[in-house]
């Protein structure tokens, strides 16, 4: 019986009686994804030699219809980025293929490394066939610093509006209609705690592309690259 089978039915059901779910053996990704994204492999990653993050877990786009991006004012951004779309929003580290529901749909959790220092969240949303205008993305990513490292800035550069989060309290906001240009905003001095340190991220968009960047700098201005980003 099984000649008649497909190959790939025959994998599937191979894979299935093994114990292992079609969704463990990690298909390829979509269309041009392949070209911005891998999927996660190693247990933990380090950041580029330029200090950009590229290691994150990205949520579905929640639709936010916007005409234009000139709505980003402070006031709206925090209205916008305060509602509760989704159980444990500002707590959650979710895991790779977690889902949740906002607004009745089902949203998952994709976790990936950027194949540039930029991560393109247009492309992300557009090779799972979401929508890519009048969104909202969250981003989550979790760091590990084998020693306390103070008098450090975060660094974004995001497309368009966007809003972060260090350990649940906020750090930046960039408001406006913005294009992604690296380091385009800075937080205050913070300092990262030896162990973990969870970085969260908000980012909105009306039309045109999006996507963000992320760095922490010390206080010459050189990136801080002394710390290791989980896997999730």
């Amino acid at each position: 019986m099984t000649r008649f089978l497909s190959s790939a039915l025959r994998a599937t059901l191979l894979l299935a009686f093994a114990g292992v779910s079609a969704y463990a053996t990690k298909p390829a990704l979509p269309g041009t994804m392949q070209n911005y994204f891998e999927r996660q492999a190693a247990e933990s990653a380090a950041p580029d030699s330029d200090g950009f993050i590229r290691r994150w877990i990205l949520l579905e786009p929640i639709e936010k219809p916007n005409r234009s991006n000139t709505v980003f004012t402070d006031s709206y951004l925090r209205d916008a980025f305060s509602q509760n779309y989704f159980k444990d929003q500002f707590t959650v580290v979710p895991s790779d293929g977690d889902v949740v529901k906002v607004d009745g749909k089902k949203l998952r959790w994709h976790a990936l490394d950027s194949r540039l220092f930029n991560v393109k969240l247009f492309r992300f949303a557009s090779n799972l066939d979401k929508p890519v205008y009048g969104v909202l993305f969250w981003a989550v990513t979790v760091i590990n610093c084998e020693h306390e490292i103070s008098d450090v800035r975060l660094a974004v550069g995001s497309n368009s509006a966007s809003m972060w989060w260090i350990d649940g309290n906020e750090v930046l906001l960039l408001s406006g209609d913005r294009r992604m240009v690296a380091d385009d905003a800075m937080s205050r001095r913070i300092t990262l705690k030896k162990g973990r340190n969870i970085i969260r991220g908000a980012i909105i968009n009306g039309p045109g592309m999006s996507d963000f960047c992320v760095r922490f700098v010390n206080e010459k201005g050189e990136p801080v690259t002394d710390f290791t980003i989980e896997k999730l």
